[in-house]
């Protein structure tokens, strides 16, 4: 197994600091600044690692420093050959207004193993692993996929709730889901931690659904694998350059639907240290000069499934 225990700890403890680096520009109107610190701190610790790393889903390209670029190489260079996705903040509007929902995420492979996602739109349908594989599909109307939920979990369709970012892109399925009188869950950014509510029945999300972004939707991957969850998305290319892009990544069927099981393959790692609160883990608290931290992660070589972990640093 090369995606140790010891390499767990240490994505921990790096989306711990990466997180804590950001807590002086909550609230302050800093998305840039926060997104700078925390990108600093990762890059960092992770070149501190016996790794020979590459970035595989990163913030941006070579031309777009002090970003984590795809193809960055991290660490020490020895050690395992691992694909590394990162979003050192995943929600920065969150962080520069002080709302709930942001995060630092970083998910791992072994080299090969990670989806390489172009940076662009995908769209996304997410369920919990309670739903049968065939019931929902990109391919299936709106009516069609809330209809075979209902039908296969035995849940009225006024019941049923629906997870959504509250964009103009997704006015007709807005439109849509309130004619057919299904709950709905607008949120403003936080593609990942959208992807994650359906994983357990206490968050009220029954699916998440709409167009995202790509690369979000290879992070949220790494951690529904491990909790058996359906996630299905497919690229949304905007331009001929996007075209190009993707096809130097080896994605030929520009139309494919990726199953979780093509996006991440093999052994993974997700870890995703709380900024500020959102539904499934709290933000940083601190406390007499300390940080309290929460942290979710998964890896599912070890049988883990979505643990949470509580840190305390100065």
């Amino acid at each position: 197994m090369k995606l140790s225990q010891d390499l767990l700890n240490n994505i921990i403890k790096i989306t711990t600091k990466s997180a804590v680096a950001c807590y002086p520009h909550i609230g302050k109107n800093e998305k840039i600044l926060a997104d700078k610190a925390s990108t600093d701190v990762m890059r960092r610790e992770l070149n501190n690692l016996n790794i020979n790393g590459e970035v595989v889903i990163g913030e941006g390209e070579l031309d777009e420093a002090p970003m984590l670029y795809i193809g960055e190489k991290l660490g020490s260079g020895r050690g395992p050959d691992i694909d590394i996705a990162v979003d050192p903040v995943e929600g920065t509007n969150f962080v520069a207004k002080n709302l709930p929902g942001s995060m630092s995420v970083i998910a791992v492979s072994e080299k090969g193993n990670l989806l390489n996602a172009p940076e662009t739109y995908m769209e996304k349908i997410v369920t919990g692993d309670h739903v049968p594989h065939q019931a929902i599909d990109l391919d299936f109307s709106v009516e069609k996929n809330i209809q075979n939920y209902s039908d296969v979990t035995g849940k009225k369709i006024q019941e049923i709730t629906v997870c959504i970012l509250n964009r103009n892109r997704h006015k007709e399925i807005i439109s849509e889901l309130n004619r057919l009188n299904v709950n709905i869950k607008l949120i403003e950014d936080g593609d990942v931690s959208g992807a994650l509510l359906v994983s357990d029945k206490k968050y009220n999300v029954d699916i998440f659904m709409g167009i995202g972004g790509g690369p979000e939707g290879v992070i949220a991957a790494a951690a529904l694998k491990t909790l058996s969850c359906k996630f299905q998305g497919r690229f949304l290319f905007q331009s001929e350059n996007d075209i190009i892009r993707a096809k130097k990544m080896g994605i030929v069927n520009l139309n494919k639907k990726y199953e979780v099981n093509e996006i991440v393959k093999g052994e993974s790692i997700f870890c995703a240290t709380g900024i500020t609160t959102c539904d499934f883990m709290n933000g940083i608290i601190k406390k007499n000069d300390k940080y309290h931290t929460e942290t979710i992660f998964t890896h599912n070589n070890s049988n883990l499934e979505l643990v949470k972990k509580e840190i305390s640093i100065t």
